[in-house]
């Protein structure tokens, strides 16, 4: 899980997702051109898939959902996600467990 995109910024980190919505399971799906891949179940209508991605990287970074926030990629497949109080490292770490249950 070490060649994703995972850039530092002031009081936290971007990161780089690719999204699979409308997936059978949510969950990681691996690494993908170097971003996190992330399935959610959620249909890609009116920011459901989003929120959903937003809520499921919470949860795998052991971080509130107030800390996770879209930075690019509203509509796009590939997103860019800003979460706070995280450096590399911490990502990572949290990242790597969550990737070996997928």
């Amino acid at each position: 899980m070490t060649g994703i995109r995972i850039t530092p910024v002031p009081g936290g980190i971007l990161l780089d997702v690719r999204l699979r919505p409308r997936a059978s399971r949510a969950g990681l799906g691996g690494v993908r051109e170097g971003a996190l891949e992330l399935r959610v179940c959620a249909p890609p209508v009116e920011g459901e898939a989003n929120a959903a991605a937003r809520e499921l990287l919470a949860e795998i970074l052991g971080v509130s959902r107030a800390r996770v926030a879209l930075h690019a990629g509203e509509k796009s497949r590939h997103k860019v996600f800003r979460v706070e109080g995280l450096d590399r490292a911490a990502a990572l770490a949290r990242i790597a467990p969550a990737g070996k249950t997928a």
